[in-house]
């Protein structure tokens, strides 16, 4: 695998200088199981970065919550020094419990905390862009985020952050964090099943700024569907492979970053972004998520 693959073409973030590949990479599966903890090959989970990056992968998403500290030691471990045009991006606003629950850690304290958790474990002086989770597992919870965005936007002004990101958030909650610092991306639970949040991708396309679905294969359980299945052998492809060519083709504004701990699940899923759906078979899967739009 080279760098010369195609993967999706490319994204600008809104006011910057930073230009990443539409197909990155999602290093929370990098962990061990349910994303605590070592992962039970570490050789493998460096391999899987390091030919991600070889391929062509230059966005790759982390959290210094994942484990904890697991995979942003494997990044480091993996890619340092880190190669010109790599954007790495880290979420904080939750931590790790005993019990291996994702509590809240959105005090102001808890997210200068982080940051400095994320910088060091990635060997980083400055990290790229820094997203702020706000909801619970699987959508956003109305509520005031001022005070975690003004400390980011603090740590940004002080040279820590390049960029500040959303994510698990509401559109009301994007309006608040506007008002207090550039949002370059937004990062929701988002596939061909999951559409709720249709009419929010539209309007962040129009503003130019990143929509990066998490679970774009389901979640911990993958998607289902005969009609998935059927699109997928006219296709000559995997289920998998079409739902993020699906997402893909659903917004410029669409980035991508499926996770695995495996080579051949990398190598399966950089190859659907050169798999182009026809729009009979679009009108099909659109029909999938029928009814949660917004």
């Amino acid at each position: 695998m080279d760098g010369s693959m195609n993967l999706g073409g490319s994204f600008t973030f809104p006011g910057t200088e930073m230009t990443v590949n539409r197909m990155g990479y999602g290093a929370m599966q990098l962990a061990g199981p349910h994303v605590f903890g070592p992962p039970r090959d570490r050789d493998l989970a460096v391999a899987v970065l390091r030919e991600a990056v070889e391929a062509g992968v230059n966005h790759i998403d982390t959290s210094d919550f994942y484990g904890p500290h697991v995979t942003n030691q494997i990044i480091k471990e993996a890619l340092h020094p880190y190669r010109d045009g790599l954007v790495i991006v880290t979420k904080v606003g939750a931590k790790r419990a005993a019990d291996k629950s994702w509590p809240h850690a959105r005090s102001r304290q808890e997210v200068i905390d982080a940051v400095h958790d994320n910088l060091r474990n990635l060997a980083l002086d400055k990290l790229d862009v820094v997203n702020l989770r706000v909801g619970g597992i699987m959508g956003p919870e109305e509520g005031s985020i001022e005070e975690p965005m003004t400390a980011l936007a603090e740590l940004k002004q002080q040279g820590l952050i390049r960029h500040l990101g959303l994510s698990n958030v509401s559109p009301t909650q994007l309006a608040e964090a506007l008002a207090i610092a550039e949002i370059v991306c937004i990062q929701n639970l988002y596939n061909v099943a999951h559409r709720s949040d249709d009419g929010f991708v539209t309007d962040l396309a129009k503003q130019g700024i990143a929509y990066v679905p998490f679970f774009p294969l389901g979640g911990f359980t993958p998607l289902q569907s005969s009609i998935l299945d059927a699109a997928a052998a006219s296709l000559g492809a995997t289920p998998m492979q079409v739902a993020l060519a699906w997402l893909l083709q659903r917004s410029q504004n669409m980035l991508l970053i499926p996770g695995t701990s495996s080579l051949e699940h990398l190598r399966e899923n950089l190859k659907a972004a050169s798999l182009r759906i026809p729009a009979e078979i679009l009108a099909d899967l659109d029909s999938i998520g029928a009814g949660q739009k917004r």
